[in-house]
């Protein structure tokens, strides 16, 4: 259904979010109202559109005169009254339901009938906001990611009694905004939020398990697969009780779920007031409100392999990509089952990459494996243990791990083989997936059980993840790159090993393995 963006939006709530949102419906060309109970607030507002607009001119993204004109579209509306003429009211009010119901109950007086309440919500339901509010139909969730004006991604959310024609007219308006427009479904988190959850619950059960501390797993998933933060900056940066009540909130939602489940650790840090970067204390210490900014240190040079020969055995696609790094180190490396290409070859190291036992014999000498189909102990306890997420073009750096009983040889091998292809070493605890695929499974498996439930596509899912919260590809691309049985593996001997839930394969997930079919 096509769709003309109104003519009049009016913004409730001039914060940070408000603020940014009002800019957007400006530039989209539409007359914008923005109203805030608060005088001082509704100035602050104003003053932080008109900065905003500012630095796109000296940016050279605006002209002084196009700035001119956008600020001219912009209204202060003092009194909810004053948004009267809006055809689309847009509230980004504080994530409070009495607020949102309150407010929405009195402008279905003020506006006309057939104009669209939208609310910001990125955890409340839609439908319970709608069922509250004269005209059901006309109330729809339309989520932005802050700073909007930066974001490319918007949401827009169908409640259970939304119309077709509201829900278009939120589509048309963010495209208008120059956005990627995602359809969600009236879940907990709605889409992206939804399928992020793992990014900082499954660092948390990691630093509990005592896998990594937390300068370590945010250097792992920085420099393992590039993301821009990483999840214990995160929390703080956001704020640990904002973390923390959203994951209350999704397990309360929905029941109890498992995979849901909040974490001790972060409820101990918002006891004792540690709530991160505005307390100037959280998972890091902050001096002076200074932001904590790590130096990544450059990639090792990759060389060193000449005269030593390397066994790659195993079919998955990790084991192609390394082959080429390892051979484009100067290493020998023989065929893909592990036998000498030249008679008299014998590995200096040989990498297991098998996730079946019967896959291919290895040959003798040093060994370092793959955990994805369990732990370390429970696969091959006298062998050093690794572990990559593809594409490995991505990574610059590898997570290892040991048993007592792994023989020093085989660690030293493996660790010098990482750094002559050019990876940062990074020694964690042992575990299926270790870090990172540990991670990166359970986001995967998180958009198998959102896309499963009939509740987002594939091409939505990644095009939020890499959009709405900057992911360095959407889980569609990631389980295409590592190949679904590497993830059901991992997700597989996660479940053996530690006998939660939480690590259940999506239906979704284990029918596709099954056909031999991409998640996409």
């Amino acid at each position: 259904m096509s769709a003309r963006v109104p003519d009049t939006i009016a913004v409730i709530g001039a914060g940070t979010m408000g603020a940014g949102i009002a800019q957007l419906a400006a530039q989209a060309g539409a007359r914008t109202l923005l109203h805030d109970p608060v005088p001082e607030a509704l100035e602050r507002g104003i003053a932080g559109i008109a900065k905003g607009l500012d630095r796109l001119v000296a940016k050279g993204k605006r002209t002084a005169e196009e700035v001119a004109e956008i600020t001219g579209r912009i209204e202060a509306a003092p009194t909810l009254e004053d948004l009267a003429p809006a055809g689309l009211v847009i509230e980004a009010a504080p994530e409070r339901l009495e607020i949102k119901l309150d407010l929405f109950g009195k402008l279905a007086g003020i506006v006309a009938p057939d104009a669209v309440l939208a609310t910001n919500t990125s955890s409340l339901s839609v439908t319970e906001i709608a069922a509250s509010t004269p005209g059901t139909e006309r109330v729809v969730g339309f989520h932005f990611f802050n700073p909007a004006p930066v974001m490319k991604l918007v949401e827009v959310v169908a409640g259970e009694g939304s119309s077709e024609e509201a829900l278009a007219i939120a589509r048309a308006t963010g495209e208008a905004m120059g956005k990627h427009v995602v359809d969600a479904a009236d879940v907990a988190g709605f889409l992206v939020n939804r399928v992020n959850r793992p990014y900082s619950l499954e660092s948390l059960r990691l630093l509990q398990a005592r896998i990594g501390t937390v300068e370590q797993l945010d250097r792992v998933m920085r420099l393992g697969a590039g993301f821009r933060m990483g999840p214990f900056e995160l929390m703080d940066l956001i704020g640990i009780e904002t973390n923390h009540a959203v994951a209350e909130g999704f397990y309360r939602q929905t029941f109890g779920e498992p995979r849901f489940q909040p974490s001790p650790l972060q409820a101990r840090k918002i006891q004792a007031g540690h709530l991160g970067r505005k307390t100037g204390r959280g998972w890091y210490a902050y001096a002076d409100g200074a932001p904590h900014r790590p130096e990544d240190a450059p990639a090792p040079e990759a060389g060193g392999g000449a005269g030593r020969v390397v066994a790659v055995v195993g079919s998955i696609p990790l084991a192609d990509e390394l082959r080429s790094a390892i051979a484009d180190a100067g290493f020998a490396v023989l065929g893909a089952d592990g036998a000498p290409e030249a008679a008299g070859d014998e590995p200096w190291l040989t990498l297991d990459l098998r996730l079946e036992a019967s896959e291919g014999a290895l040959p003798a000498g040093p060994r370092a494996v793959l955990l994805a189909r369990g732990s370390l102990h429970a696969l091959d306890p006298q062998a050093a243990g690794f572990h990559a997420v593809a594409p490995l073009a991505g990574s610059r750096l590898i997570e290892v791990t040991a048993t007592e009983a792994t023989t020093p040889e085989a660690l030293e091998r493996l660790e010098a083989l990482i750094t002559g292809i050019g990876r940062h070493v990074e020694r964690v605890a042992d575990a299926p997936g270790l870090a990172l695929g540990r991670v990166v499974a359970q986001l995967i498996n998180e958009a198998a059980f959102l896309i499963g439930q009939g509740d987002a596509t594939p091409e939505d899912v990644d095009a939020g993840m890499r959009l709405g919260v900057n992911h360095p590809r959407g889980p569609i691309a990631w389980s295409a790159a590592l190949g679904l049985p590497h993830v059901v593996a991992i997700l597989d001997a996660l479940h053996r090993e530690l006998g939660e839930e939480r690590y259940r394969v999506a239906p979704l997930l284990r029918r596709r393995l099954a056909v031999g079919a991409d998640l996409g």
